[in-house]
Formats: C-alpha cells, sequence, structure tokens
C-alpha cells in the first residue's frame, strides 16, 4: 500500500506531522503522515476543494495512502468517494458506516473494514479506533500512533465517556470538539429540535463539555490542542478558547482553532513519554 513518496517533503520518515484541512459542519478533514505514509481521516468537502487545500499546503493528494472515515454524515464524507476514484485510495470504514453510506460514496474499488475497539496498522502508523456517542450508525474517535508519538482525535459526541477518556490519554496533541456556547445555541436561530439534537447525548460537546474532558485528561507533557467542529452560528473561536483553555493553566501546551474556511498550519507531533 506504500507508495513510496513523501507528501511532506522527500527524505526520511518523520515523526507524524497533521495538517487540519477543514472543520465545521460544511466540511471535515484532516491529513496525517509520517513522511512516508499519508492519510486523510475524513474527507468532507468537495473532492476538488480538498486537492486545493492540500496543493496549497504542499501536500501531494496523490500520494495518499488512505481516507479513513469516522461516520456516515456528509459533512465527512462528501469527497471520499471522488477522491479515491481519483487516485485509487484505499477507504478504511466500519462495518456499518460502509453500510449507511454506500449510496452517497459511490463505486469504491477497494474497502478496509475496521471495528471500534480493535486497532490496525497502515505500513508503520497504528491506528486505534473507539466508539462515540453520536446519532450516526457507527461513530468513531482515533488515536494515531507511531513510536512514542500520539496524536487523539474526538469530534462529533455528545459526552466524554471514560472510554473516550481512557483512548485519549497521554497524547502529545490532541484534536476535540468544542461545538458551541450554550448561550448562543439557546438564543440562536436553529429551530428547536435540532437545537434539542446538539446538546444531546448524541450530539455536540459545548465548550464547557470539552473543558470538562480536557481538565480530565490534560498532562505535563501535552503540546497542542486544537478545537474542532466549532459552530459557525452557536460558538465563537474567542469563546471556545477563552472556556476550554481554561483547562490548561498549568500545563504549556498551545491551543488553536480549527477553521471552516481555511486549511491550517503543518503541526509535529513530538514523542510522549
Amino acid at each position: 500500500m506504500n507508495k513510496n513518496t513523501s507528501s511532506i517533503k522527500a527524505g526520511k520518515p518523520s515523526g507524524l506531522k497533521l495538517c487540519m484541512l477543514a472543520s465545521g459542519s460544511k466540511g471535515n478533514s484532516i491529513y496525517i503522515s509520517d513522511g512516508c505514509t499519508s492519510v486523510l481521516i475524513d474527507a468532507g468537502l468537495s473532492g476538488l476543494e480538498i486537492e486545493r487545500r492540500m496543493k496549497a499546503s504542499n501536500l501531494a493528494p496523490e500520494n495518499l495512502d488512505a481516507i479513513i472515515v469516522t461516520h456516515e454524515h456528509a459533512d465527512h464524507i462528501h469527497g471520499v468517494g471522488v477522491l479515491s476514484r481519483r487516485f485509487s485510495i484505499p477507504v478504511h470504514i466500519s462495518h456499518k458506516t460502509q453500510k449507511a453510506a454506500s449510496s452517497f460514496l459511490g463505486r469504491i474499488d477497494e474497502f478496509m473494514n475496521f471495528e471500534c475497539g480493535t486497532g490496525f496498522n497502515i505500513n508503520d502508523i497504528h491506528f486505534h479506533p473507539f466508539s462515540l456517542s453520536h446519532d450516526a450508525r457507527d461513530t468513531a474517535g482515533f488515536t494515531v500512533s507511531k513510536n512514542k508519538t500520539k496524536i487523539g482525535i474526538a469530534t462529533d459526541l455528545g459526552i466524554a465517556t471514560a472510554m473516550v477518556k481512557e483512548n485519549l490519554k497521554m497524547c502529545s496533541v490532541l484534536i476535540i470538539e468544542a461545538n458551541h456556547d450554550p448561550d448562543m445555541l439557546a438564543n440562536g436561530p436553529y429551530p428547536w429540535p435540532l437545537k434539542q439534537r446538539i446538546k444531546s447525548r448524541s450530539g455536540h460537546l459545548s465548550n464547557e463539555d470539552s473543558k470538562v474532558l480536557l481538565q480530565d485528561i490534560v498532562h505535563d507533557n501535552l503540546e497542542h490542542v486544537i478545537l474542532s467542529h466549532i459552530s459557525e452560528t452557536n460558538n465563537t473561536p474567542e469563546k471556545a478558547i477563552s472556556v476550554v483553555g481554561c483547562a490548561l493553566t498549568h500545563c504549556k501546551a498551545r491551543i488553536d482553532v480549527a477553521r471552516q474556511d481555511r486549511c491550517g498550519a503543518i503541526i509535529k507531533a513530538s514523542y510522549c513519554s
């Protein structure tokens, strides 16, 4: 499966690097690479837009080794089929999610099924999927690790369970959801049923929920926290950072917000013992 090329730059394999290509209700995608193997976790923008954002960051879509799907909602799978067909990329997806998404994805030449709770490797990178409480068939969070480098990803969840917290321990980089400010949601323009869905146990984490999660898993070697899936209607980057950042009072970790309208910088995940 390894295409024997680097999507970041030529040379020897490096530690894990990531780039938030997009995050929000209009599309989500995360690029991760060790310098030899490169994957997307979700591809929720159009195929052309993901290609454009990757190339703008000097990343090569033709070198992708896999697309990993967290769940079947359109903002996570919109470009999966197109990219898979255009560049002959295998799609890693749970069986339940594949069944739920099959009509939207179209023809895929190679599916690789995983189960939450059972890890798998793509070349030298290890992926461990774990269940999230969200209103999809089989929503997965992930830890991505190589040697002692570990990235934790948990977006699209209504509650941070003990299992979620256990999986996210001792990561050097965390990508966690901070979807809404409760007052903005309550007083905002969304219809009541949608408001109820968002704040339910199978919806999305608020800023305060994200802070509580981070307080339980923060550690001295945490280097970077990326707040994701921030609502453009019911939250602001400033509110999210102000609330969630309180969990980092005794930690030197950097905190940033992933954006919907543009990709972020390439971030290197360091070793975390």
